[in-house]
């Protein structure tokens, strides 16, 4: 399904009922909106992990402009500042009052950056894996240099610098640095998760080589009014787990867990556990 909102056409995709069958009554479940990471990638990922919520609640998934299905445009319009707007323009347009938020990795840091300038949009929000400022970039590639390959370093060049060509480079960045994003890395099941993806060049360039570096949203994160679950790995190299407990203490009442044998991809490495603890906090918040 396809929104055409602001300037550009967004993908969307709808899994579970929001209205289900309670008894002698109906019963209105939330609405979740999933917003994915790279930037440069799409929202399929998140199907394999996120679908079991779906018995909880509705989900939406969708595609960043200019990523996945969702149409292609300037490049230079391509930033978080859109991506932001973009959300709360698709939420006017499926007619929604207020949504709950997952955002994981770059996603998290639109959701953060939506919970802040949309307060009242928001029920419940939920961080995962992500960070609010840019000192990640620096702090990751140090970690590279100390834990990552000699191949390792010389592919993720092409990210610091926001230089990949194509996306057949892009792809094998991902598979080269799959055993840095996750303690399960299998790399059979990956192959099959990235060629089921689309990938933007264009996105992950301006977002590295742009607006990334001056990203820092850490002293507005006091006025996000709803309920927060901030999640991190323990093991995360690009989103480490101290920016997450940063976040959660900036946040009023935050919630954090940090979960001991994942590393950036909990959804891969602790997925039923990331699961019941999304579904456990959505249910004690309400």
């Amino acid at each position: 399904m396809r929104a055409k909102i602001r300037d550009t056409e967004i993908y969307f995709d709808i899994e579970g009922s929001s209205l289900v069958v309670d008894g002698f009554r109906m019963r209105e479940q939330p609405v979740a909106f999933l917003v994915h990471g790279g930037p440069g990638v799409d929202h399929t990922s998140y199907k394999l992990s996120f679908s079991p919520l779906s018995q909880k609640m509705q989900l939406v998934y969708f595609d960043h402009r200019g990523q996945g299905r969702s149409a292609r445009g300037s490049k230079e319009t391509y930033t978080l500042e859109n991506n932001i707007e973009d959300m709360e323009a698709l939420r006017q347009y499926l007619g929604l009052d207020k949504i709950v938020v997952i955002g994981t990795s770059y996603g998290g840091m639109v959701a953060l950056s939506y919970a802040i300038r949309y307060p009242q949009q928001v029920s419940h929000l939920i961080a995962i894996a992500t960070v609010a400022d840019s000192r990640f970039l620096e702090r990751a590639q140090a970690t590279l240099a100390e834990r990552g390959t000699e191949e390792q370093k010389a592919c993720a060049a092409r990210l610091w610098s926001g230089k990949f060509e194509n996306e057949a480079q892009l792809k094998e960045y991902f598979r080269v640095m799959g055993s840095m994003y996750s303690l399960t890395y299998d790399p059979q099941l990956s192959a099959k998760s990235w060629n089921r993806t689309i990938f933007s060049v264009d996105a992950i360039n301006i977002a590295f080589a742009g607006f990334l570096r001056d990203y820092n949203i850490l002293n507005q994160l006091p006025k996000i009014t709803a309920p927060t679950l901030v999640i991190a790995g323990r093991h995360d190299w690009i989103c480490p787990p101290e920016f997450s407990m940063e976040i959660a203490a900036a946040i009023p009442n935050a919630d954090l867990r940090i979960f001991e044998n994942s590393g950036h991809l909990i959804r891969a490495d602790e997925p039923a556990a990331l699961i019941d603890a999304i579904a456990g906090f959505l249910v004690y918040k309400s």
